[in-house]
């Protein structure tokens, strides 16, 4: 595939990927490009220059694994072997990510799960009922400033809450320069504010807990009924969950959007740039205590416990702060526990074949 692929266009190829192609594969192969849209275990809709087609992984990447051992996701690009005339492909390798969102895998094991790939903007979206909740808002946004997009809060259900301004000052001040848009499908408002994010060949992926509005709110982007929606809940306000899988949409306005499940409990993979950008005012304060070395707890001229005294820092941040920063501490160990192990086990390795070859001088 020397030329441009027009049909991928509508995709998102540009120049940019056009150029990493060009240096990922050697000229005159028959391997051809696409862009993962769904992924069910190892089996993968790719859309490519001649249509759709099913692909597995080949023998070397699915026992390699690709980036950082890691296996293709929703938006990534690919390079793959088409077979004519069956609709199907194997697919070779992974284009390096322009960005993702990763998080830990669920339950005890430390592994990184990577949920969406080569996104430009991330809806952040938080219904503005009973489930509205600026801690798990505080995880999400960690977690977007990591992925190496820009992050954009949409509030939705405005119909269900009477106290939109006082909930959109709350998240303002927790989501400090990051754009808040308030929609409401039942009232059909507030869609205008997102038509920035969506141009042509931009991609935005959507994250949230369960039945915060996620499908409804791509079929209001695509328009059509493209993912089941369930009614609320009598009694809690809350939405059932519908998504189970994670999919690339290609919109009317010529952009896409990532629909994820819903995630109550988002496991955090990395954190130390984000958690930065989402706790600045509590960094700020730190700069001001009286000693470099302040551990922020009975210690004199300690600024954060000021703040916290007169109102300036809730008590609610700054736990949550703590508890985040804990978290991350504790998932940084395990990785480097997992990489002196494999590195453990290389040398093992190395050291096996010298003595092997010894043996046979």
């Amino acid at each position: 595939m020397e030329e441009y692929p027009l049909k991928l266009i509508q995709y998102g190829w540009n120049q940019y990927w056009q150029e990493q192609y060009e240096n990922f594969i050697e000229k005159g192969t028959d391997m051809e490009v696409g862009r993962v849209i769904t992924a069910h275990q190892e089996l993968y809709r790719v859309a490519t220059n001649e249509g759709e087609v099913l692909a597995q992984l080949s023998g070397r990447l699915r026992y390699t694994g690709g980036i950082d051992g890691t296996l293709p996701t929703v938006g990534d690009w690919v390079v793959l072997q088409i077979l004519q005339g069956e609709g199907k492909g194997i697919i070779h390798g992974i284009f390096p990510r322009r960005s993702k969102f990763s998080r830990k895998v669920a339950g005890t094991e430390v592994m990184e799960q990577v949920v969406a790939a080569n996104f430009d903007t991330v809806w952040l979206l938080l219904a503005l009922n009973q489930d509205f909740n600026l801690r798990r808002l505080e995880r999400y946004l960690i977690t977007a400033w990591e992925s190496g997009a820009i992050p954009v809060v949409v509030l939705s259900k405005a119909d269900l809450c009477t106290d939109v301004d006082v909930k959109v000052h709350q998240v303002e001040e927790v989501a400090v320069g990051v754009d808040v848009q308030v929609v409401s499908s039942y009232l059909d408002t507030g869609f205008e504010g997102l038509q920035p994010y969506i141009q042509a060949g931009k991609t935005v992926a959507i994250l949230g807990s369960s039945g915060v509005g996620k499908s409804t709110l791509v079929n209001k982007l695509a328009e059509q009924e493209l993912l089941r929606v369930q009614q609320i809940r009598d009694g809690d306000d809350k939405g059932r969950h519908t998504t189970t899988h994670r999919e690339l949409i290609t919109l009317p306005a010529g952009g896409m959007v990532i629909d994820t499940p819903g995630m109550r409990e988002l496991g955090l993979w990395e954190g130390s740039t984000g958690i930065e950008h989402v706790f600045e005012d509590i960094a700020i304060l730190a700069q001001a205590c009286r000693f470099r070395d302040c551990h922020h707890q009975q210690e004199p001229g300690c600024e954060i416990q000021a703040a916290l005294q007169d109102g300036r820092l809730s008590a609610d941040r700054y736990a949550s702060y703590l508890k985040l920063q804990k978290e991350l501490a504790y998932v940084e160990r395990q990785q480097n526990r997992q990489l002196q192990q494999v590195e453990k086990q290389r040398y093992k390795q190395i050291a096996k074949h010298i003595k092997q070859k010894g043996k046979k001088r």
